[in-house]
């Protein structure tokens, strides 16, 4: 195949990236490519913890639709057997260890929500376990070997965690070393990860020269900030906007960002030009436009990546229709699931349990008749099942409103 220019895959490759190691062996890289006309293979690991990938996991999946565009060789990776040992990396304690059958079944959702951004005829989607399931004790011990404790321990997070006496598993410095070893397995020439994989990353290079490798080139993306304001977008603090969402949820999620938020997220998650981000940052900063202005262009953006233009359009107009165009009280009444646990409920025994209907027959006829609504949503299966993870907004007809929630 024909590869671009050299300048104008660094041009691409380089926007956006917060560190290279290094840019100059990057572009060694890319030369020798172009002159033996060998794709690049390069790789960015995903451990499934949780159902849904988000859109700051796309700032660096984004990363990888610019390789694959240039003509290099894109492999997803999903780590079903390191989401088992259980990534410590910013971790203050010990992470929960997830079972087989949680690893599995997120990870079955991950290879279609990674095609909303990859081309699929052009992307390997691998498991780690492939290789990982196979090593034998005999090549634990010898991986094990290539690094020492003393190197581990100065990695940030294991260094505050021995300062201040908090345990450290074993199981946690494994996690580092088979992430290095799916690098050999693959034999990346590139890595790709946010910031707070750096040390990961380049144990990467390390453990591939100790089997004879080059070691690859480690890109490091920005972490995008979740809806929150605070934290790094992240599923387990539910702070995150997955791409796998409705139209009309990642819509209103991106609405509640904070204004000082637009900018980055037109930057990291979204194709707008240079000039248009410029001009976007030079607005805000003289207040020239009001914010929400630019974060309803923001939400139509990130809904048009991953729907469509249209359907940008309509969640809008249901947005409006909801919250801005009065269509629901200024007072809503709470219904609140006493339980400590996770409640799922269907829609038909949620409308029944807060009273929407005298029963679940009842429920499930207004359910059908396309009398019900979640969150500017019409719903018309009454044995969907909803997640109240979240306040949700429920409507039954015109008059019936209730925000649905658990027990704080």
């Amino acid at each position: 195949m024909s590869f671009p220019p050299l300048n104008e895959q660094m041009d691409l490759i380089l926007r956006g990236a917060e560190e290279i190691i290094s840019a100059e062996n990057l572009e060694k890289k890319i030369a020798r490519s172009i002159k033996t006309n060998t794709p690049l293979i390069v790789k960015e690991g995903f451990d499934p913890t949780a159902p849904d990938i988000h859109i700051g996991h796309a700032v660096s999946i984004r990363k990888l639709k610019h390789f694959q565009d240039l003509g290099h060789t894109v492999v997803f990776l999903i780590g079903d057997f390191t989401a088992l040992v259980g990534d410590p990396s910013g971790r203050s304690k010990i992470r929960p260890r997830m079972t087989r059958e949680e690893v599995k079944q997120n990870a079955e959702t991950y290879r279609a929500q990674v095609y909303k951004i990859l081309n699929p005829e052009k992307t390997q989607v691998r498991f780690n376990s492939e290789w990982l399931g196979k090593l034998s004790s005999y090549d634990i011990l010898a991986l094990t070997s290539y690094y020492t404790v003393a190197r581990m321990l100065e990695r940030d997070d294991f260094e505050k965690r021995f300062k201040s006496q908090t345990p450290i598993a074993v199981l946690e410095f494994l996690y580092p070393l088979l992430q290095a070893y799916d690098s050999v397995a693959l034999k990346a020439d590139v890595e790709l990860g946010g910031t707070d994989q750096k040390f990961n990353l380049l144990l990467g290079r390390t453990i591939q020269e100790n089997y004879g490798q080059e070691p690859q080139i480690c890109m490091m993306l920005p972490l995008l900030v979740g809806t929150d304001g605070v934290e790094k977008m992240s599923k387990s603090l539910n702070n995150y906007i997955g791409i796998n969402e409705s139209a009309d949820e990642i819509y209103g999620k991106t609405l509640s960002i904070p204004d000082e938020q637009i900018h980055p997220y037109f930057q990291l998650c979204t194709q707008v030009s240079a000039k248009e981000l410029e001009a976007i940052k030079k607005d805000l900063k003289e207040q020239r436009v009001n914010p929400r202005d630019h974060k309803r262009r923001l939400a139509r953006e990130l809904v048009g990546l991953y729907y469509s233009e249209q359907a940008a359009l309509q969640a809008e107009e249901n947005f409006d229709k909801l919250f801005r165009k009065k269509e629901i009280p200024d007072e809503i009444d709470e219904f609140v699931y006493e339980s400590d646990e996770l409640v799922i409920d269907t829609v038909s025994g949620l409308v029944c349990a807060t009273g929407g209907a005298p029963s679940k027959s009842a429920a499930r006829r207004l359910v059908e008749g396309g009398g019900v609504q979640l969150d500017g949503r019409k719903v018309s299966d009454p044995l969907e099942q909803i997640i109240i993870d979240k306040p949700i907004l429920l409507r039954v007809g015109k008059r019936f409103f209730k925000w649905v929630r658990t027990k704080d």
